[in-house]
C-alpha cells in the first residue's frame, strides 16, 4: 500500500519492492520500519505510520531512506 507513495515521492517506478525486514514501534498508533529491497543491490528505509483502529486512516508512508545497502542497520528515524 505505500509503495505508490514511495515511487511518487522518488518520482520512479520500482519492478522490485520486497520488505526484508521490519521492527515496530508503538505510539498513538504504530510506526513500522521496513527495509524493502528495490532491486541490484538497493534498498530503501521506509516509516510507515498505521493510526489507530477507530481512526479508520490508511497506511501512510511518514518518511523514507535510500540509497541503502542490505548489511545497513534498520535504525528508528
Amino acid at each position: 500500500k505505500v509503495k505508490p507513495q514511495l515511487e511518487e515521492k522518488e518520482g520512479k517506478t520500482f519492478d522490485v519492492f520486497t520488505a526484508v525486514e521490519f521492527k515496530t514501534q508503538v505510539v498513538a498508533g504504530t510506526n513500522y520500519f521496513i527495509k524493502v529491497h528495490v532491486g541490484n543491490d538497493e534498498f530503501v528505509h521506509l516509516r510507515v505510520f498505521r493510526s489507530l483502529p477507530h481512526e479508520n486512516k490508511p497506511l501512510s508512508l511518514h518518511s523514507y531512506q535510500s540509497s541503502k545497502t542490505k548489511r545497513d542497520e534498520l535504525a528508528f528515524f
